[in-house]
């Protein structure tokens, strides 16, 4: 598809309604944060339908967005700062921080494209031109230093209207993501009633968590950028996204856990060793090479004593399994499944601590091209995730779809299907070769279009 270029129409800064004395003072990141520095920034966002009401207008929905904005800045406003970098000399390293007196705040942009929610939901796979609809493209979180680490880009379409927002992953995980964009639909849903800014269903906890010990401000051991910064050259990826039902999630779950004679493997277990086992005779891995699938956990109910889901930052780790090509295919979608939910149950607080304090006494950056094996499947976010119920006073959404940021190879994100219920959407990013095989695959054929 030929598209038209995306029209940037205004452009300005938000901040927040009320700066508290709390939100002046420095922020230190945690080991979990620093971990993110040269990754991408979070791009995720909603396409809503046009309102038919002849009432409507864009400029007041864009007036209310930008209200609602600042009063939920208020509570979270370290989204509105800066990075800020120290360098030392002996021995040669860097502090990272945030620094609210350096930024103008949040940007805010205003975008228009002459295409359609047919142009966007209908051809198979994700058409490029999604990624326009983000800001930051490219980007990465050591950016932050002179690019806002929260952009919103509303871009009006002919019958849609598409917000995506692109927050620097040094901030937030997923979690802290949705969290952030739920309370954001929430003021805007008040318009303007919500007179006690402390009146909020969820209040962010900004206390950031450090190893039990440890210093809370960690130097990274660099001394140039050189030394950690990795834009990699991306080869062209297709990007489609898959639906699965409650019902054919159940009939996977069902036959996972039968074949492995248990009732513990959940739906998510069964669809990502489901997935795996489909990409990896995709790629025509050789059969005695390694293979693994990596999913993101949630570690603040694993942690003892356990953070609340309220606390605004990085959590997240990635668990894995490992096996042989061989292994993987020869066995059943359960065996694969079965190994996934060890990786997970494993996951203890003993693990996760082990792994923090041998971080703190060697720090290192995420690194795509030393962290991501090419014949490693990712899955990422979370069908739990709120994304349809906010709705901006434009009704319910009709997709979520993502940006440029953190794309590779093998890399799987999960979304809850639109009409609820269980059902899971995965955007599959693949080599277009390996898009193509995994699309004709036997096992992925019979499964997928029951």
């Amino acid at each position: 598809m030929n598209s038209p270029n995306v029209e940037i129409i205004s452009d300005c800064f938000i901040n927040p309604k009320f700066i508290s004395e709390e939100a002046k003072k420095p922020f230190y990141f945690s080991p979990w944060d620093l971990l993110m520095l040269t990754t991408n920034y979070i791009q995720t966002g909603l396409l809503f339908r046009l309102p038919e009401n002849q009432d409507f207008s864009i400029t007041t929905f864009l007036d209310d967005l930008k209200e609602s904005l600042s009063t939920t800045l208020t509570h979270f406003h370290p989204l509105a700062a800066r990075l800020a970098m120290v360098k030392h000399e002996n021995p040669p390293s860097l502090t990272v921080s945030l620094n609210p007196e350096n930024s103008p705040g949040a940007r805010f942009i205003h975008s228009a494209v002459n295409l359609t929610v047919d142009d966007i939901l209908t051809p198979t796979d994700v058409p490029l031109v999604v990624q326009s609809f983000f800001d930051h493209h490219q980007a990465v979180n050591n950016d932050g230093h002179e690019l806002s680490l929260l952009s919103v880009k509303v871009t009006k379409l002919v019958d849609a209207i598409f917000i995506g927002c692109s927050i620097n992953r040094m901030l937030v995980d997923g979690t802290s993501y949705w969290h952030f964009i739920n309370s954001w639909s929430e003021m805007f849903k008040s318009k303007g009633q919500n007179i006690h800014l402390t009146h909020i269903s969820r209040p962010p906890i900004l206390d950031r968590w450090t190893p039990t010990g440890s210093d809370p401000i960690v130097n990274l051991r660099f001394s140039h950028e050189v030394e950690y910064i990795n834009r990699p050259n991306r080869p062209m990826l297709r990007e489609r996204i898959f639906h699965f039902s409650s019902d054919l999630l159940a009939k996977l779950k069902a036959k996972a856990n039968s074949e492995c004679n248990m009732t513990k493997i959940s739906s998510l277990q069964s669809l990502s060793a489901f997935v795996w086992r489909c990409v990896t005779r995709a790629r025509r891995v050789p059969a005695d090479q390694e293979t693994d699938c990596m999913m993101a956990i949630n570690n603040r109910s694993r942690i003892s004593p356990p953070l609340p889901e309220n606390y605004f930052g990085n959590m997240v780790q990635t668990v894995r399994a490992t096996t042989t090509a061989r292994e993987l295919v020869d066995h059943g979608v359960g065996w694969a499944a079965l190994r996934l939910h060890e990786a997970v149950a494993s996951h203890s607080d003993k693990r996760i601590k082990e792994g923090m304090d041998a971080w703190v006494k060697s720090p290192y950056v995420v690194n795509a091209r030393v962290h991501f094996d090419k014949n490693s499947v990712y899955m990422g976010s979370s069908p739990r995730f709120d994304m349809y119920g906010n709705e901006f006073g434009l009704g319910k959404a009709l997709a979520v779809l993502s940006g440029y940021g953190n794309k590779f190879d093998g890399k799987v994100t999960s979304y809850p299907g639109r009409e609820g219920g269980g059902s899971i959407d995965l955007e599959v990013c693949l080599l277009p070769e390996n898009m193509a095989a995994f699309e004709s695959d036997e096992e992925f054929s019979t499964i997928f279009n029951e």
